[in-house]
């Protein structure tokens, strides 16, 4: 009992790190249409598939951790916008997002395991940057909308969240969450298989 807390204390250590590597990384893309494909939502789903919904919102507070202190810095150009705008807002928002789509992540992978684990771990890896970029393009409607505005250049605002925010933005996310996230399952059946 005692080894496997420590083995699940050093996988979730692991995934916390790789969450940051992976958030580093992903700051490494060129944007598309202004904005950073997140990569980091591969570890939280993962994450949340092996451990839990409580795991997965761990990791997403890890992943809005450093997504805050990308705002607070001005490593991303469009954070420090909006974290300048409203300091607490803005924490509050990229936390939200974060935690929200690891423990839905988590949620969904919990009610569906039982019937089938990779229809399972694709639903979770779908739910995932569904509940990361909704949370955010509402939480930007209802609190930034002044900023989401500017990044728009002034031009038209459905306009810009559909292209720059859900084609540009979300699409790629969503696509290399659930290639990733299916070959996940393969991972997890095997970290099962050896416990």
């Amino acid at each position: 009992m005692r080894n496997a807390k420590i083995t699940k204390m050093v996988a979730v250590a692991f995934l916390m790190a790789l969450v940051v590597v992976m958030q580093f990384i992903s700051g490494m893309i060129p944007p598309v249409g202004g904005f950073s494909i997140s990569l980091v939502l591969i570890p939280v789903v993962l994450g949340a598939a092996l451990y839990g919904p409580g795991v997965g919102a761990l990791l997403g507070a890890t992943f809005g951790t450093i997504v805050f202190i990308n705002c607070v810095t001005g490593a991303d150009p469009g954070g420090a916008m909006v974290f300048q705008a409203n300091p607490v807002l803005c924490f509050l928002v990229v936390m939200a997002k974060g935690i929200l789509a690891g423990l839905a992540s988590g949620g969904v992978y919990q009610l569906l395991k039982k019937v089938n684990t990779f229809a399972a771990m694709l639903a979770a890896a779908i739910i995932c940057p569904v509940v990361n970029t909704g949370v955010f393009i509402l939480c930007m409607l209802t609190f930034f909308k002044d900023v989401l505005s500017a990044w728009a250049g002034g031009g038209d605002l459905l306009a810009y969240i559909l292209t720059g925010l859900v084609v540009a933005n979300f699409l790629p996310e969503l696509i290399i969450n659930v290639v990733f996230g299916t070959v996940g399952q393969t991972v997890i059946d095997v970290v099962k298989k050896n416990k």
